[in-house]
């Protein structure tokens, strides 16, 4: 991949709140067009599981920022609706990075502005031809603001927490739904209230709440949004 974005390639940036089903939307959208797919939490949590594997903590800003600089991070894009593998050098950490300890570091190293800054420039990258399907929490207001659609995708918190213990139930992952419930509202508030970059919707993004909403629909829905524009 080019470390320089091209600016012709079209942006679709997904953002919302943890476990709102972005992640699998944003792959589903991305096969359907044909696009490159950006998973920016996958980054924050590699930092995070590189600074647990490493006995670093998670205040330590200037260690975090060196983590995150220095990140050797792979994706492997997964065949016929198989999940994309991500690398940590040799390691395939597509599991370890998916619990939820990975989720915590992810939020506490993602409040750190060293982190973000020393990760905008890589995630920037991704804007390559055809396209871009970019999922995060900052994707339409702070990575890509000139995206072509911003969606800002939700869910009632109690829907999150069934949908994050039924996705690790499914991998094998060991999980309580009442300690998920906890952990969403509490992350929630931790990403809303940081000083940089709080989860919120871009100005002009389109929200969708898909607490009612099926896969199919949500994908079906931003794709005609974007033959719209």
């Amino acid at each position: 991949m080019s470390h320089e974005p091209n600016p012709s390639a079209p942006v679709i940036t997904i953002d919302g709140p943890s476990a709102s089903g972005k992640g699998t939307i944003s792959s589903l959208v991305a096969q359907a067009l044909g696009w490159q797919m950006l998973d920016s939490g996958a980054l924050y949590r590699l930092v995070g599981y590189a600074a647990i594997k490493q006995s670093i903590a998670l205040d330590d800003t200037a260690s975090l920022g060196r983590i995150a600089r220095e990140l050797d991070v792979r994706f492997i894009a997964g065949v016929n609706g198989q999940e994309t593998k991500i690398y940590l050098g040799d390691e395939n950490v597509t599991l370890a990075i998916r619990t939820e300890e990975s989720g915590k570091a992810a939020s506490t190293v993602a409040a750190h502005p060293q982190v973000r800054s020393a990760l905008l420039d890589r995630q920037r990258a991704f804007q390559q031809l055809p396209g871009l399907v970019a999922d995060g929490r900052d994707m339409g207001t702070v990575v890509f603001p000139g995206a072509k659609l911003k969606i800002f995708l939700t869910a009632c918190a109690e829907e999150r927490a069934k949908r994050r213990y039924k996705q690790l139930m499914e991998k094998g992952i060991s999980a309580n739904l009442a300690q998920l419930f906890d952990e969403i509202a509490e992350r929630d508030k931790r990403d809303s209230q940081r000083d940089t970059a709080p989860l919120k919707p871009a100005k002009d993004a389109v929200e969708l709440d898909t607490t009612h909403m099926t896969i199919p629909e949500v994908v079906d829905r931003i794709i005609a949004l974007y033959g719209s524009k």
